[in-house]
């Protein structure tokens, strides 16, 4: 197999190396495989770090960002340049095994994307990250018609021309996991999660709960409406459906006439159905594969 390895790295001067030993040790049995690091714009040591192990190193490149751009950047930089049909992606703080690479890439013989879902024995991150973290698998279960037990694991591996597919919609911050796997799971491609432990991060994390929570909300909304606007909208419209019977039973049967909240209610109802009607023509019509 042909593999790329893409690491985003963002001042972790504290885990960069460790990172790239762990993976060189890990894929040294397939004989085609690089490892790109794309240095989102650090300003610690990480730059002199990674210019060291380049120059040790013959199968990874260090590619950089002037400036800090995102997590999902510097994985779509990673990809555009990447030579492999298959796309490894891992973090570079240390919380991944990065060890159980090749057992992901085995499963791939059947699969269009291998997630490592953090459901191991030992799985060690804050607990204000569980809280929306239940509810957003929750949802995006609900969005995918299927069980979702890691929504955003960032140790995963999928087919190159998979992401490029969907390369125009995969945003720059941290909900381009959460993305790819509505992107594929709503078209029906094949993905299959792999239990893995996970550890908690060296140095200090980037993440900001609240800001990012609302982001990964918003983008489920998003990409409910591209891929499920039936399924987005059915709530929507089930309120105003029941709205309307109950405000006409109470017109007949109370004012033996039909007031103006009861038409406003039946134009809610109408208008919303025939939007999500029509999203869904779209989506159905668009030029996607759908397997």
């Amino acid at each position: 197999m042909n593999i790329s390895v893409i690491v985003p790295c963002f001042n972790e001067e504290q885990a960069i190396e460790q990172t790239i030993q762990e993976l060189q040790q890990a894929t040294s049995e397939f004989e085609q495989c690089e490892i790109i690091v794309i240095n989102d714009g650090s300003h610690d040591g990480t730059p002199a770090v990674l210019q060291r192990l380049s120059e040790m190193t013959s199968n990874l490149m260090v590619m950089h960002h002037a400036a800090n751009r995102g997590y999902g950047a510097s994985l779509k930089t990673g990809i555009r340049r990447a030579k492999g049909d298959w796309i490894v992606i891992t973090d570079a703080d240390g919380t991944y095994p990065n060890h159980k690479i090749p057992d992901l890439i085995r499963l791939t013989e059947h699969n269009d994307m291998v997630v490592g879902a953090r459901t191991g024995t030992e799985v060690k991150y804050p607990f204000i990250r569980k809280i929306p973290k239940w509810f957003l698998s929750r949802f995006v279960a609900w969005i995918a018609a299927q069980p979702v037990p890691d929504i955003n694991s960032g140790l995963r591996v999928f087919r190159k021309d998979l992401a490029k597919q969907f390369m125009h919609m995969l945003p720059d911050g941290f909900s381009f996991t959460t993305t790819i796997t509505l992107a594929l799971l709503t078209n029906n491609y094949l993905v299959h999660y792999e239990p893995i432990n996970y550890e908690m991060r060296i140095g200090t994390s980037k993440i900001q709960p609240i800001r990012d929570t609302l982001r990964f909300i918003q983008l489920i909304f998003r990409m409910g409406m591209y891929f499920a606007p039936l399924k987005v909208f059915s709530p929507l419209i089930a309120i105003w459906c029941v709205a309307f019977m109950l405000s006409t039973a109470h017109d007949i049967y109370n004012l033996e006439n039909l007031t103006d909240k009861t038409l406003i209610f039946l134009m809610l109802f109408l208008n919303t159905g025939l939007f999500a009607l029509l999203a869904d023509m779209i989506d159905k019509r668009s030029p996607r594969e759908h397997k």
